[in-house]
């Protein structure tokens, strides 16, 4: 289980799996708008990481970030690990 501390969100983190064929799975948000993450956690379930990534990266909400670009961010701080 990757955790990922979000920055300029309601959200206070994210968590998520990656399988052997980089596809997400148990993606969770800590906090945040509960209908909204939830949504954005289930669209996610079994999609490849990278182009969740490429899809989110860069939606606004609010402070120049959102839930979805924090996943974005979190995902490509995943892929430093590797």
């Amino acid at each position: 289980m990757f955790r990922y501390i979000t920055s300029g969100t309601c959200s206070r983190a994210i968590t998520f799996e990656v399988d052997e064929n980089n596809r997400l799975h148990n993606v969770r948000f800590e906090g945040g708008c509960r209908g909204n993450t939830q949504g954005v956690a289930r669209l996610c379930e079994g999609q490849d990481m990278d182009e969740v990534a490429a899809s989110l990266k860069g939606v606004l909400c609010r402070a120049g970030t959102s839930c979805p670009d924090q996943l974005a961010k979190a995902i490509e701080a995943y892929k430093q690990t590797l």
